[in-house]
């Protein structure tokens, strides 16, 4: 599948998705597999955070080469260019497609395996993303990731966000090698970043659990997302850690 700039089936659907909300079903990350009703107002707030964060304007090209079925795919980036009448384009994700259209578009939101593969382009290393926007999230966000993509240029965003509660609830953004390495000087040993910035209201329990509230969230009352975390009182920063106690060595991440 080539390159389909938003067509007019398309365009419907999202404006459809922003007037009436939708409904998705969660991958089960946070227990089991459910469907969760996405109602407007909580659309709309989430994308007016995205457009802030992001810097998304009329003149911003977004490309979208996740599914239009999952909160990445709608959330992140397509819902919020729509709304700022930026140009929007959908794909089906290749990393070497993607290594040759990297320069039309100035925002593009990988998950971090699409972001690795990306990375063992032979022509990722070439790549001069100064400019670009690159949001990536969806699961734990690795150092070397960040490391690559600075390197090359490009403001790397990570995002912390659920089915249940807004793509863009909590993050950093960077947009410099010092940046990074500042960051990584403060993160805890078999930690990786959550960030600082949040838009929404959170708590952590005695049991080290995330709690989340509010506009962006699906639900009313705290959610409880099963991720544990590590809170920095001294700098803000939020640091993720894993779920239920299982063991995973963010330090020395693998590769694909």
């Amino acid at each position: 599948m080539g390159l389909i700039t938003l067509n007019d089936n398309q365009r419907k659907y999202l404006l459809d998705v922003i007037d009436n909300g939708i409904t998705i079903k969660t991958s089960g990350s946070s227990g089991e597999p459910k469907e969760v009703y996405q109602p407007p107002e909580k659309i709309k707030a989430d994308a007016l955070n995205a457009i802030q964060v992001q810097e998304i304007t009329k003149d911003s090209s977004v490309y979208t080469c996740l599914s239009l079925e999952r909160a990445g795919g709608l959330f992140a980036q397509s819902i919020p260019a729509i709304i700022a009448g930026a140009k929007l384009t959908i794909d089906t994700f290749s990393p070497y497609q993607y290594v040759r259209v990297a320069d039309k578009y100035t925002h593009t939101h990988l998950t971090p395996k699409q972001a690795k593969a990306v990375m063992l382009t032979k022509g990722f290393k070439t790549l001069d993303l100064t400019g670009k926007v690159f949001l990536i999230g969806s699961e734990p966000v690795t150092w070397d990731i960040i490391d690559s993509f600075v390197a090359q240029g490009a403001t790397v965003i990570t995002i912390w966000g659920m089915t249940e509660i807004g793509v863009n609830a909590i993050l950093h953004k960077f947009r410099s090698v010092s940046d990074v390495t500042s960051a990584k000087t403060k993160c805890p040993l078999n930690s990786t970043i959550l960030g600082k910035i949040s838009y929404c209201d959170w708590k952590v329990d005695e049991n080290n659990c995330l709690w989340v509230k509010g506009d962006i969230c699906a639900y009313e009352e705290w959610f409880n997302t099963k991720d544990k975390v590590i809170v920095d009182e001294e700098c803000g920063w939020l640091w993720y850690t894993g779920r239920d106690n299982a063991f995973i060595d963010f330090n020395n991440p693998k590769k694909g």
